[in-house]
């Protein structure tokens, strides 16, 4: 699976927990962290980032990395190449990482979101 692939799984993951506003950005161009961040909101952060990590690893692709699994507030899960983070609306809103990697790509995802 392409890193793309792999942004665009999560993204449909999330969206069929009711993520909200998911958004993916291309940062291969601007950081060496990760090709793909996957952005999403919601009102249970642990089980919108359960199911992410669950579903994959259904699909055999386990984290490298999880940060925040204790929080009720934000929790990444990092696949290597695609970085998924996973905020309440008010964190989200408050770090604002659309703004922080607006020079990245916006990747369209009307094909897996409903």
């Amino acid at each position: 699976m392409t890193s793309l692939e792999l942004a665009k799984e999560a993204a449909k993951i999330l969206d069929s927990k009711k993520g909200i506003d998911i958004q993916a950005i291309g940062v291969r161009e601007v950081t060496t962290l990760a090709d793909y961040f996957v952005i999403a909101a919601g009102t249970q952060v642990k089980a919108l980032a359960d199911e992410v990590e669950f579903q994959l690893k259904q699909l055999g692709i386990s984290p490298n990395h999880i940060e925040g699994h204790r929080s009720n507030t934000w929790i990444l899960l990092d696949y290597g190449n695609v970085v998924v983070h996973v905020f309440l609306k008010e964190t989200r809103d408050f770090y604002d990482l659309e703004r922080l990697w607006q020079d990245g790509e916006q990747i369209d995802l009307s094909s897996v979101l409903e």
